[in-house]
């Protein structure tokens, strides 16, 4: 039996209809969400003007910075791209989108507590500064979200819009640190960028007190920070909680506790913690 022999162009047939087949089959496993649904193509408010932090008092340069560089990930308003329609792509960008949302959702800015944007700030500040965000992946794929020497600097002013410390009024009554208080304001506060038993944006703290600057191994500091060579204790701690920048100019900490009692708290609960 002689077998069937197939032309160039029924090649080329065979090709294309391979071809349409998977990506009509990619298009179809596209509804299907296995890390979560995003919405990004349904009707909402994604299809409006994109408005962010309208009311809230955020400086023009960085609400721009943050409309467009992150809102894509981090808002209901994300401009979802026609590759986005096909699986396993949209599985990888519907995951990245909901895992960021709920991280932080920018659309709900104005909802946060004060206390919460005050932490926000500061983690938008530190993992710009350090070029984490946004991810090298999205990046790579929208050029214009390269961050600039001027992104971070506006960042850095904002996120550092409060260290006018009116809570440091003259007269103002502090007492001594209490561990559990200061474990609350850890919780509220740090673990942003930090835990107590691993290292994340900032060191792991569980024995920070006592232990010199820059010491601990396996985190990459500051170079600022890693020179410095001091010792945590309650003066130092005190400072670097205060204001970073003072103690030790060019580290990458972008936040600070405002309030003296909370700093008081604070240093007693890493105290404790540490077991002096």
């Amino acid at each position: 039996m002689t077998g069937l022999k197939i032309t160039g162009l029924g090649r080329a047939i065979v090709i294309c209809a391979g071809a349409l087949v998977g990506a009509l089959s990619s298009l179809l496993l596209g509804r299907a969400h296995p890390f979560g649904n995003a919405g990004l193509y349904g009707p909402g408010p994604r299809y409006e003007p994109r408005v962010i932090m309208e009311h809230a008092g955020v400086p023009p340069a960085v609400r721009e910075m943050l409309t467009t560089k992150c809102a894509d990930c981090h808002s209901a308003q994300t401009r979802a791209p026609l590759y986005g329609r096909f699986a396993p792509i949209s599985w990888l960008m519907e995951r990245d989108i909901v895992e960021a949302r709920n991280a932080m959702d920018l659309s709900l800015w104005e909802q946060y507590s004060a206390e919460e944007q005050e932490v926000f700030k500061a983690e938008i500040a530190t993992l710009v500064k350090r070029r984490a965000m946004p991810p090298l992946q999205y990046r790579v794929i929208h050029r214009n979200a390269t961050i600039t020497d001027t992104d971070v600097a506006a960042l850095n002013e904002w996120s550092r819009g409060r260290l006018v410390r009116v809570s440091d009024s003259p007269g103002q009554i502090v007492t001594e640190g209490d561990g559990m208080r200061g474990r609350d304001v850890f919780e509220r506060r740090c673990t942003g960028c930090h835990a107590m038993e691993q290292n994340r944006e900032g060191p792991r703290l569980r024995g920070v007190f006592g232990r010199a600057s820059g010491s601990l191994a396996g985190f990459d500091y500051s170079p600022a920070l890693a020179k410095a060579h001091i010792v945590w204790n309650e003066r130092t701690l005190e400072q670097w909680l205060a204001d970073p920048d003072a103690l030790v100019p060019g580290n990458n900490m972008e936040f600070h506790v405002a309030k003296p009692q909370e700093r008081q708290d604070l240093i007693r609960f890493l105290r404790d913690s540490a077991g002096k």
